[in-house]
């Protein structure tokens, strides 16, 4: 038999707010009661009434497990004042409490909700402070009954929260008509989130804005695969299997979305091209504003040889043919692009080109897409560099795309100097490349670096390659091995992976082994013994510093599983090392992790001596790897150190943005550098295992690459030049302008 309990919520021990599981001390009948059970939304200082049974834990001893509850608003001056007290209403303490209960007495509740403007007479409270309380007061009604009506159609209480701080009381129609908005206009809902919710609001599959919804969606998955527009056949029929309806019905929608512009449809080399409309705005301007720095000087040639000249003795910088040409054009254009392989002298180029604009008196900025990239940018150069998220200022809002991602330097704050460098161009999506575009104004000279045969960015776009395709920019590409470089296995396979012929896998090298392994247990074995012991000395480097790179997610080689045994065996668990489990993992203290999506607000800061806040700021971005410091079970945070010691503290909430970093794929190394790589590989689909992947991640390496697996797999992966095709326009949209 069920048993009931009443009595006021003390405290609120634990809460998961995704689906509102609540452990919370009772106060009923002068005892104190653990209550454990889902609350859909509940505050410390209410009055509730129970319905459940005592259960015994084993180890946190008697608890009510509650199966039914009601909350009642308190009806008497004690319950109202212990509500206050409680902090439910920010601005309410003990003793403020205590004299509005004891001025309105039974009546407080009525005053607030009905005649706020009469808290002022009570010393302490101002007018304004009487608003604030009574809105306080009536949201938090007005939220109780979002959340418990969005439960009914299996919407958490986190998410409850942000959609009813979005849209308030409008929130009841978009659910009854059109959830589909949901997936629209908030970020982290998606297309299948909104789908339920419309299954249990009786809305058809039929429906218009079920068909609009799931096309914006296929584009939006598109964008996550890199692409910035679909060919409109491909589209209608991925809308088509997504949403399970006829051709014409979609044909009609996507007109009509076509109509409201929230698609874009452009017609290239005789193909109907669908955007979604923020991502076809982003690159049409990303090209006007690409042409508009496209300028070209006419310095006096025998003082830039003189100056060439005079750099080279000075700096002992010894400059080959291609190279002094990149500095004269770097010299005569607005625009320059600097390309070319590992080994190829890129660096010496840069260099040389910094230090021609110094002696002109010209400030310089340097950038890169990530922060391992722009801190080997500094380390190379010795000027300083910062990731382009913080060269622009990253502040709050949201960019063309609809994501919050917005820069204190724009169009009406554009960055203050002469000449813009930015390296690893192949990692730069067009969203960032709009934004810093839009910070440069014409007249800066602008110096795009890259290896456009890396591969293309994980956002969508393919700008460096688009740039370099369009012909519209001048364009120097560096193809010959310096002497030192061409000492490195690394640098010289590269190179021969990259032009398609075979490499040697005899091990003759010292930087560059390949180890012939066909069984999967023989391959995680070598994996763990190379990372763990054999590798660090070799490298003189931690155990952490070695990057396991994978080509897949899945699979017995892929991210995850690879993941999993990495952490069994280089942090084990222990009696010292605090662990939380979410979203499928077991995160614990010392873990390796990297940040798997771009959050503009996650705040950060770096200490120093005693704690001390030596630097702050936001923003932690996609492929961002850090160390876990801390896991803070009370406060329910985990604090995760990435590079140059910022320390980002996680609520529990916000895991799923982290994941474990041992191995990471491929595309997720992207623009850094490690002393040491392990790329295990067997076996996968053709189209994943290609040229242009083994090349990247085998340039990701500065002192050692080990390839475990089976050479005939690597031999193919060399022959194979058939990589994804990623559909982008920035090439069409710079010819046609």
């Amino acid at each position: 038999m069920a048993e009931n309990l009443e009595g006021y919520v003390e405290k609120i021990v634990y809460r998961n707010q995704e689906n509102g599981y609540t452990v919370l001390t009772l106060a009923a009948d002068e005892e104190e009661v653990t209550c454990v059970g889902t609350f859909i939304f509940i505050n410390e200082g209410e009055y509730v009434c129970l319905e459940g049974n005592y259960t015994a834990h084993p180890t946190y001893g008697e608890q009510f497990q509650v199966m039914q509850y009601d909350v009642r608003q308190p009806d008497n001056a004690k319950s109202m004042e212990r509500y206050l007290a409680s902090g439910a209403i920010k601005g309410i303490g003990e003793a403020l409490a205590g004299r509005i209960v004891k001025k309105f007495e039974d009546r407080t509740f009525h005053i607030i909700e009905n005649e706020p403007e009469r808290l002022a007479e009570i010393k302490g409270i101002s007018i304004k402070k009487a608003q604030e309380i009574y809105e306080q007061f009536h949201g938090k009604k007005e939220l109780r009954s979002a959340t418990m009506f969005l439960a009914e159609y299996g919407i958490g209480v986190n998410l409850a929260v942000k959609i009813y701080q979005k849209y308030k009381n409008e929130l009841y129609e978009i659910i009854r008509v059109n959830p589909y908005r949901l997936a629209e206009e908030m970020e982290g809902v998606g297309f299948q989130t909104a789908d339920d919710i419309a299954v249990k609001a009786g809305i058809g599959s039929d429906s218009e804005h079920r068909i609009k919804s799931g096309i914006l969606y296929c584009l939006m998955q598109a964008a996550g695969s890199g692409h910035v527009y679909l060919p409109k056949q491909e589209l209608i029929g991925m809308a088509m299997q997504l949403l399970m309806v006829s051709e014409s019905s979609v044909r009609r929608q996507l007109d009509i979305c076509c109509l409201e512009r929230k698609t874009i449809i452009q017609v290239m080399d005789g193909m109907e091209c669908i955007y979604h409309a923020p991502f076809y705005y982003l690159e049409l301007n990303t090209a006007r504003m690409l042409l508009d720095l496209n300028l070209v000087y006419t310095p006096d040639p025998q003082l830039v040889n003189a100056r060439i000249e005079k750099l080279q003795t000075s700096f002992d910088l010894e400059l080959d043919e291609m190279q002094r040409f990149a500095v004269e054009e770097a010299a005569r254009c607005g625009l320059f692009i600097l390309t070319g392989g590992p080994g190829t002298g890129k660096t010496t180029t840069i260099n040389a080109i910094i230090r021609f604009f110094e002696e002109e008196g010209m400030d310089i900025l340097l950038a890169a897409p990530t922060g391992r990239a722009a801190k080997r940018m500094k380390e190379t150069t010795g000027y300083e560099a910062r990731t382009i998220h913080r060269m622009l200022e990253l502040g709050k809002g949201q960019d063309g795309a609809g994501r919050e991602m917005v820069f204190e330097r724009d169009e009406s704050n554009p960055l203050e100097c002469d000449v813009v460098i930015i390296d690893e161009m192949s990692m730069v999506d067009i969203s960032l490349m709009h934004a810093l575009l839009c910070a440069i104004v014409v007249g800066t000279r602008v110096i795009f670096v890259g290896d456009v045969n890396q591969l293309p960015s994980v956002g969508p776009g393919n700008v460096l390659h688009d740039m370099i395709a369009s012909n519209q920019f001048h364009v120097v590409c560096l193809t010959k091995i310096f002497r030192q470089a061409s000492e490195s296995d690394i640098v010289v396979n590269a190179h021969k992976i990259n032009a398609g012929e075979q490499i040697r896998m005899d091990n003759k090298s010292k930087d560059f082994f390949v180890l012939q392994r066909l069984q999967v247990n023989e391959i995680l074995g070598l994996t763990i013994s190379l990372v763990r012991d054999k590798l660090p000395g070799y490298v003189n480097a931690s155990s952490y510093d070695i990057q396991v790179l994978t080509p897949m997610r899945k699979g017995e080689l892929g991210v995850e599983n690879l993941n999993q045994i990495l952490q069994q065996y280089l942090n084990p668990p222990s009696q010292d090392k605090t662990e939380r489990e979410a979203h499928g993992m077991t995160f614990r203290e010392g873990d390796k992790v990297m940040q798997i999506r771009n959050n503009y607000q996650q705040t950060w800061k770096v200490l120093g001596y005693n704690r001390i806040t030596l630097q702050e700021g936001t923003g932690v971005f996609n492929g961002d790897i850090g160390i876990i410091r801390e896991i803070n079970l009370f406060a329910e945070t985990v604090t995760v150190e990435f590079d140059e010691g910022r320390l980002a503290e996680y609520p529990f909430s916000q895991l799923e943005e982290l994941e474990m970093a041992y191995a990471i794929t491929i595309h997720k190394s992207q623009g850094s550098e490690y002393p040491a790589v392990v790329i295990p590989i067997l076996t996968g689909p053709r189209q994943l295992l290609h040229r242009n992947l083994l090349y990247t991640a085998v340039t990701r390496a500065k002192n050692c690459v080990t390839l475990i697996g089976s050479k005939e797999t690597i031999w193919k992966m060399i022959d194979n030049i058939n990589e994804q095709k990623r559909y982008s326009g920035l090439h069409y949209h710079l010819n046609d302008q």
